[in-house]
């Protein structure tokens, strides 16, 4: 069984598979049947392709794990699929086949997850589990030391991690979890538009329906705690349709009272059209998303905000990583192959976004 990230990202692998078993006269001849995400032997064994999921692997007799790139599995515990999780949800399916081997082949990333925890407790160690851990020049001499050489210079971090087997020192958890959790109110989901002066921002974190979600969220000042509360946060998954997602969100707004909305600093000028057709002024944010993310990390490690019990929401949060650029510079993002289309739009709203009109009474403390 092969695992990643995606079916495209295990193809790598299987491909491998495929032609050291097309070789050979007498591997060639074990092949019964080959699909595209599986191989089939004539000894009852098949190679397959699987999505790391803990729901994939299980109900199988499995005799060999390759698990591919596992530093860049999710690690946070609300993720859909954390790597600690898939990992354990394999071992039972392994349980019957004396001398079933688990593979873990990655760069390392950062210093967390299912792999660095192996190499912190096993490498160097007497230890049941083999941890080998090697440049790409030792694994494969054919790579160029000038190309490598060339992207140590361009970006040393980068290039110890992928030519060096190093990990990264660079990159790290944004917002602590304790953080984050202390700032969610349990069982609060949505709260409903409030009367009086109440006044509102929202911010939208856009898509264009096939590969993102689309995610609203709108947050309101309680000047007399001075707290930033998180009032409702919509994603609509891909795929969908772009027009009428903006519609429904229009239709939220005006339940708000909100006549304006601002928009992740990326987004495209389609955006702000449909949202103009629908009556609702669009703006741009004036900051990037790492800006936002920066500006909201005050009140919440203050305890000055509060989120609705959103467990996407939450993990999305958790998962954000802080990376330190050669210059200095830091960069808020969500992990890779990680989202944060949620976080961004909460952070947007409860931060004002561009518009510090919304937040005059926060000004003033």
């Amino acid at each position: 069984m092969i695992l990643a990230s995606d079916r495209r990202q295990a193809r790598t692998i299987f491909r491998y598979a495929r032609a050291l078993l097309t070789r050979p006269p007498s591997l060639r001849r074990m092949v019964e049947r080959e699909t595209a995400w599986e191989i089939e032997l004539n000894n009852d064994v098949v190679i397959e392709i699987h999505t790391a999921s803990y729901s994939a692997v299980r109900g199988y007799t499995v005799v060999a794990l390759l698990l591919d790139e596992v530093a860049f599995f999710p690690t946070d515990t609300e993720a859909a699929d954390p790597d600690e999780e898939v990992i354990n949800a394999a071992r039972p399916a392994m349980a019957t086949v004396p001398n079933a081997m688990m593979l873990v082949a990655s760069s390392p990333y950062a210093r967390r997850g299912a792999l660095w925890n192996a190499y912190r407790e096993n490498y160097g160690k007497s230890s049941p589990v083999l941890v080998w851990r090697a440049a790409t020049r030792a694994m494969n001499p054919t790579v160029s030391q000038c190309l490598i050489d060339a992207q140590y210079e361009r970006d040393p971090q980068s290039a110890a991690a992928e030519y060096g087997a190093e990990f990264r020192t660079d990159v790290a958890a944004f917002i602590a979890r304790e953080v984050v959790e202390a700032a969610v109110t349990p069982g609060r989901y949505e709260l409903p538009p409030l009367g009086g002066v109440v006044t509102y921002a929202a911010f939208v974190d856009p898509s264009g329906g096939s590969s993102d979600s689309m995610t609203l969220a709108i947050g309101h000042p309680d000047t007399d705690v001075k707290r930033r509360i998180l009032d409702l946060v919509r994603e609509w998954r891909p795929p969908f349709n772009p027009d009428n997602v903006v519609g429904e969100i229009a239709d939220i707004l005006r339940r708000y009272r909100v006549e304006r909305v601002t928009s992740d600093y990326y987004a495209t000028e389609w955006v702000a059209e449909r949202f103009r057709a629908h009556g609702i002024d669009y703006r741009r944010a004036e900051k990037p998303k790492s800006a936002i993310y920066l500006e909201l990390l005050g009140p919440l490690n203050s305890g000055l905000v509060e989120l609705l019990d959103n467990p996407r929401l939450i993990g999305q949060l958790c998962a954000l990583e802080r990376r330190t650029a050669r210059s200095g510079k830091d960069s808020i993002d969500h992990p890779p192959n990680g989202h944060d289309d949620l976080a961004n739009a909460a952070a947007g709203a409860l931060t004002g976004a561009s518009e510090p009109s919304h937040w005059e009474a926060w000004g003033r403390w």
